[in-house]
């Protein structure tokens, strides 16, 4: 399959699109000055052929696109015993919702709504260096250095008051360990990670490989623990829109506020898309709608 050339013609479709719907994140400071006129998209197949167009190479603030990385390391450390913290199912409620975090008393959904993501980080945060640890697996399995963006994610702390009555109501609860200002600076360091479309499609190799890491093929996760994170990304990765993706695309996803979303085409290939303009659910409008053109033209789907 040629997918240069499907990547070219999806850019040529998408690109004057940009600006006609959707907003940034504008809630986030430092998110809100990103320019929406940009779209850029990316793969990278199970054997490392590669494949990109448009703005596929300018950094972005992943946001919760880290959640795989995280849950990644928590599960490889800490295997069944993370899930006395964290669910697994889908919310149907927003992202930052506090009303099911209540009614459920402490314990998260899943780990990929802000909540336990929180609780993911708690949890790595008592293994060690969680910023650091992240980093370094991040920047191995891309092969570049991978770095934090300290502006966003002081803008993330100076505005996260949700996150922070978040993590204060699972504090109370007895989910969290730690400080929850330590808690908090993780999640914010981990949601201001900067990388750019191929970047993010190189580090999420290892979830088209069964687990394998994408340039040395040693086992990031094992063979079941990949199944499980791509199975929380289908039903989980993007909030409240799971289902509409499931039913639209039919591929593990997970999105980020930054506009980016990363797929996965089991055994085949890894993607990257990347557009700055969120719809109401907060996942990219012309992102998704590229992960739409992919799909019809490709065939590809886990369905």
């Amino acid at each position: 399959m040629d997918y240069q050339a499907i990547l070219d013609d999806i850019n040529v479709q998408i690109r004057p699109l940009l600006g006609s719907a959707g907003q940034v994140a504008s809630y986030i400071p430092a998110l809100a000055r990103v320019s929406p006129f940009q779209f850029g998209i990316a793969l990278r197949t199970g054997d490392g052929q590669e494949a990109e167009a448009g703005d596929s190479a300018t950094p972005f603030s992943i946001q919760s696109m880290s959640k795989v990385f995280s849950l990644t390391l928590a599960m490889r450390s800490l295997g069944e015993t993370l899930w006395e913290r964290v669910g697994r199912e889908p919310s149907g409620s927003p992202f930052n919702s506090l009303v099911q975090l209540e009614t459920e008393r402490g314990i998260p959904r899943n780990p990929f709504i802000n909540a336990g993501a929180i609780a993911v980080a708690d949890r790595l945060l008592s293994l060690g260096n969680a910023k650091a640890n992240l980093l370094a697996l991040l920047s191995g399995l891309c092969a570049e250095v991978i770095h934090m963006d300290s502006e966003v994610a002081q803008s993330e702390a100076d505005t996260g008051f949700r996150n922070a009555a978040l993590a204060n109501f699972m504090k109370a609860f007895g989910t969290l360990d730690n400080d929850v200002a330590q808690v908090l600076d993780v999640y914010f360091n981990q949601c201001a990670i900067s990388m750019s479309c191929m970047q993010v499609a190189r580090a999420a190799g290892y979830l088209c490989r069964d687990g394998a890491h994408p340039h040395d093929g040693s086992q990031v996760v094992n063979e079941a623990q990949t199944r499980r994170i791509n199975a929380l990304m289908l039903t989980c990765g993007t909030y409240d829109a799971a289902g509409e993706f499931a039913f639209r695309i039919g591929l593990p996803c997970k999105s980020g506020v930054g506009g980016g979303i990363v797929a996965v085409v089991p055994d085949t290939l890894t993607l990257c898309v990347w557009s700055p303009a969120l719809d109401n659910t907060g996942n990219s409008h012309l992102g998704r709608a590229a992960l739409e053109l992919f799909v019809a033209k490709t065939g590809l789907s886990v369905f």
